[in-house]
């Protein structure tokens, strides 16, 4: 299976992006399953049911979230209404929407889990994320239909994390029984994509899909005048200029028996940093 997993998208300006360069990924790649983060995608911070909706007609399957999951209120309202909207796992019991969910590849003879959980190193504190995944994981294993009603094709990983450290040990955790884990939230992609001695593909981080001429997706004046003198300024904002926007994330191939990943490379196609697009 074909797996595309894009970053975090950052405002109207990263929304636009990955609507401009989806079809050419989709017409290259061909894959059959595409996850992006969009807890940014709406003016930076969180997402609403309109913009998620937008996603899923240009062809995401699944749109996971993190630490600004409920910036936009009405989602509040929304979400339970929304299969392909998956916010953090660990959230307390109670919180409105799911944390993993179960979707049909474009082939239509796969299942692929998304698994959506928040670190909580420098991060609002939350539940311990290693439980409730393997939970989930005690349920839903990875092996198609040969480990029973419960097996899925694939299993996706996006952990939400500040730490790279959290974000390693949470891939090593699950070396093995997963098909991706993936590290959002920090907004830069890191260099260390590699499929592990367990075959799980794992990045530290996607990067994000924005505007890189700004301090991790926002306006650089407010950001340079806040850390230089220390006292509020004018509210953060999404950069704007489309010709630095760079769609940042990574392509996944896994074996069709186990699962598991047998090619992984970057993806980052835009207008700022060096292009990566995998061959078909």
């Amino acid at each position: 299976m074909r797996l595309l997993f894009l970053g975090d998208i950052v405002g109207r300006s990263g929304r636009e992006g990955v609507l401009r360069h989806l079809p050419q990924l989709k017409a290259k790649l061909k894959p059959d399953f595409i996850t992006v983060n969009g807890e940014n995608a709406a003016g930076g911070f969180g997402i609403t049911e309109k913009i998620a909706q937008e996603l899923f007609a240009a062809g995401v399957d699944c749109v996971t979230l993190g630490n600004h999951a409920w910036d936009q209120k009405e989602l509040l309202s929304q979400i339970d209404r929304i299969p392909q909207l998956v916010r953090p796992i660990n959230y307390p019991d109670g919180t409105p929407g799911r944390g993993h969910t179960i979707l049909p590849a474009k082939n239509g003879r796969h299942k692929v889990m998304v698994i959506n959980a928040m670190g909580r190193v420098f991060m609002d504190p939350l539940d311990d994320p290693f439980p409730p995944v393997e939970k989930v994981l005690n349920i839903h294993r990875l092996g198609g239909a040969r480990m029973g009603p419960a097996g899925v094709d694939a299993i996706i990983m996006d952990m939400h994390a500040e730490a790279s450290s959290e974000k390693m040990i949470m891939g090593h955790v699950l070396d093995g029984r997963v098909s991706l884990v993936v590290g959002t939230h920090c907004h830069v992609p890191t260099a260390d994509l590699q499929i592990l001695n367990g075959g799980t593909a794992y990045q530290t981080d996607a990067g994000m899909c924005g505007d890189y001429d700004t301090v991790i997706g926002m306006k650089k004046d407010a950001a340079i005048y806040k850390m230089l003198r220390k006292v509020p300024g004018e509210r953060y904002s999404p950069g704007e200029n489309d010709a630095t926007v760079t769609v940042c994330g990574l392509f996944v191939e896994t074996d069709d028996r186990t699962g598991l990943a047998r090619r992984a490379e970057p993806v980052r196609i835009g207008g700022r940093l060096g292009q990566s697009l995998p061959e078909a």
